[in-house]
């Protein structure tokens, strides 16, 4: 029980919270850089592959063993870093290659994706231990 609670209230978070900074924060900012070379709505399949795989990769590298260990500090801690790790990856490879990519936007998305993966999974394990 506490392993799907721990699944579910991570990705609620993240969801509800990615949402409301993608919208009002990352789509205005990437759009004065990138312009028309973005696409009007989203591509729901990528989209969702993300989603599934990066919320298992947080509760396995920063969920599960925070939780196993009785740490919710450990979920804030490797959450923020895995964050930057997989956030960096994509944007720093972006602004390597990408014509208009811009240094605010690897500023901004590797600070969102540090402090939505941290905060997320440690919710996660709180809520999870909160049930047990």
């Amino acid at each position: 029980m506490s392993l799907l609670v721990l699944v579910l209230v991570t990705g609620v978070i993240f969801l509800i919270a990615d949402a409301i900074m993608l919208s009002t924060v990352m789509k205005p900012l990437f759009a004065q850089h990138l312009g028309e070379t973005l696409r009007e709505g989203i591509r729901p399949l990528p989209a969702v592959l993300f989603y599934l795989i990066y919320m298992a990769g947080v509760v396995w590298f920063a969920g599960w063993p925070a939780l196993r260990d009785g740490t919710p500090v450990t979920a804030l801690v490797n959450g923020a870093i895995l964050g930057l790790v997989a956030y960096g990856t994509y944007e720093l490879t972006s602004w390597t290659v990408m014509r208009d990519w811009h240094p605010s936007m690897v500023v901004a998305d590797m600070a969102w994706g540090a402090t939505v993966t941290a905060v997320s999974a440690w919710g996660g394990v709180l809520a999870a231990r909160a049930i047990s």
